[in-house]
């Protein structure tokens, strides 16, 4: 066997996408602002923009790119923002010139930002002030030679711009002091982007579009390199499997988590472009109360997340009293769902959480859970169309779908290969198109494809393989858990044992009490025996929990 193919699709998803229904990104979003002109295409802090404005912005962005910067096709262009406006207009200017968008996380450190400017060679850079300070202390060390820097409110119409960026700099202090005397500021470059000429070059399906750097939660960061083929076969594949609850032209989805984010670029941002929905730009998701607040604003009729979000929706009184009616799909990625989570949101709204599964290298999307399923399965699905997925052993040998090994995974979204590392390349990508997840699966008898757990995460007690998952799924079934991680502790005797770190969603909650729940649902090898008690836990700037973290912490007490 050779191979392994699931068959358990809906009967109204294709089990074929066409990866070249557009030559490249560019002409997707030049079909979809002429068909979705007048349309909103974003809204965010009350402000909305159309699809007509989104094409003259971001056409006016990326004529002075082209004209005014003199930057070359190719040449690499870091965006440095969470989710604005700013944002997609930056994004589609920087493709339409023929450029490679390198998307940066606004909370790294002067570090992580210097190794990923000097990594991809970016040549210029679009920031918001917010962050310039960061900036300011390396880009001397880099190849960086165009600041766009912009600020929050720049996007929203006089007088309110001018009061958010007055609340943001001297009420809230959110804007550090920082010296960059030669940036140009955004309003100026589209100002002066309108009186020049935008000329499209050619682009072809295989040139890079994105290097989306992985989060750097495993060693230092890498640029996996996306095309427009790539990207374009993932919209495909996410619009296969979703579009039989989703109307084109009428969608309008909460995004949440930040575009520069891959699963929300594909899903959110690049997904909706092509089927004129429009996006709720969340433009700070950890106040949970303003959040709310805005969903009672905007009838929404999709949202993505991670599980971390949905929980703290769930924890949020005023969220039970918002209306549910027209949410059609609601997709949960970049973590495990857990199976609390997903029932409590099932109570609450009336809607099936759905598990996607992906990874930055694969544009990210591999699999999704089906729309049709009744219940909450604890599977992250079957793969997308035009996606080929087996499982390996330690040895790399193909396995039976009935038992565990590491999922790898063949299809048009897999990366050409991560940016100027050819050895890295090697250890995950096989010359036949194969890419290694690093996650442990299996399928189950129904042909639906389980997550055990990733490789690097597995506890091992005593020989026993034991999945953090696993574990913290049990825990967060307990009503007075609001956070939970697994990790694996060393031991002299068994090698290591099972810790938990958990976060109270009730003061009164005690450690007896989480090992006699945990007694209850796990064989004894599997049962905690350390429990910690934390205020919170470490997350990746999209919520995602850091396992890793908290395993060096605990190296570095034990030192």
């Amino acid at each position: 066997m050779d191979k392994v193919w699931l068959n358990r699709y809906p009967t109204d998803v294709p089990a074929e996408i066409n990866p070249d229904m557009y030559p490249t990104l560019v002409d997707m979003f030049e079909k979809s602002v002429h068909k979705y002109a007048d349309q909103t295409a974003y809204v965010n802090m009350g402000q909305v923009m159309t699809f007509r404005k989104l094409e003259e912005r971001s056409r006016a962005f990326a004529a002075y790119l082209q004209n005014e910067l003199k930057l070359k096709q190719g040449d690499r262009v870091a965006i440095m923002m969470p989710n604005l406006l700013q944002y997609p207009i930056a994004l589609f200017g920087i493709l339409r010139a023929g450029l490679i968008a390198v998307n940066v996380n606004p909370l790294y450190t002067p570090r992580e930002l210097e190794h990923q400017l000097n990594d991809s060679g970016a040549k210029a850079i679009v920031i918001v002030s917010n962050f310039a300070h960061t900036l300011e202390k390396i880009v001397k060390n880099t190849e960086v030679k165009h600041v766009v820097l912009t600020r929050l409110g720049d996007q929203l119409s006089h007088p309110k711009s001018t009061v958010v960026n007055f609340v943001v700099k001297y009420i809230k202090k959110m804007v550090p002091k920082y010296h960059l005397p030669d940036a140009v500021s955004m309003r100026t470059a589209l100002r002066k982007g309108r009186r020049l000429q935008y000329v499209k070059p050619f682009i072809n399906p295989e040139d890079t579009a994105f290097l989306q750097y992985t989060g750097g939660t495993t060693g230092v960061a890498k640029g996996a390199v996306l095309s427009h083929r790539n990207m374009v076969a993932n919209v495909m594949q996410a619009k296969a499997m979703y579009l039989p609850v989703l109307t084109e032209g009428r969608e309008a989805i909460v995004t949440a988590l930040p575009l520069y984010h891959v699963f929300a670029l594909t899903v959110n941002g690049l997904l909706m472009l092509e089927m004129g929905g429009q996006n709720l730009l969340i433009t700070n998701p950890r106040d949970i109360p303003t959040f709310v607040k805005e969903l009672k604003a905007f009838p929404f009729t999709a949202i993505t997340g991670v599980n971390t979000l949905f929980n703290a929706l769930l924890n949020n009184e005023d969220f039970y009293e918002l209306d549910f009616s027209r949410l059609n799909l609601t997709v949960g990625g970049g973590m495990a769902v857990q199976r609390s989570v997903a029932e409590k949101w099932k109570s609450a709204t009336g809607r099936y959480l759905l598990e996607g599964y992906g990874l930055t290298e694969c544009s990210p999307l591999v699999a999704a859970y089906p729309h049709d399923v009744a219940d909450y399965n604890g599977s992250i699905g079957v793969p997308v169309p035009s996606t080929e997925v087996r499982i390996v052993d330690d040895e790399g040998n193909v396995v039976d779908g009935d038992k565990e090994g590491e999922l790898q995974v063949r299809g048009p979204q897999v990366m050409k290969g991560y940016w100027q590392r050819p050895e890295a390349t090697k250890e995950i990508l096989t010359d036949d198109g194969w890419v290694a997840t690093g996650d442990i699966v299996r399928f189950d008898e129904e042909g639906f494809l389980h997550i055990v757990d990733r490789k690097k995460d597995m506890i091992l007690v005593s020989g026993f393989n034991v999945y953090p998952n696993e574990i913290e799924d049990v825990v967060a079934l307990n009503d007075k858990v609001l956070e939970v991680a697994a990790i694996g502790q060393p031991h002299e005797v068994s090698g290591e044992v099972v810790k938990i770190c958990v976060v109270k969603k009730d003061a009164s909650l005690t450690r007896e009490e989480l090992l006699i729940h945990c007694r209850e649902h796990l064989t004894g090898y599997k049962v905690p025996k350390i429990v910690e008690f934390h205020e919170d836990l470490p997350k990746t700037n999209v919520g995602k929990i850091l396992r890793r973290e908290l395993r060096e912490t605990q190296v570095s007490e034990q030192q």
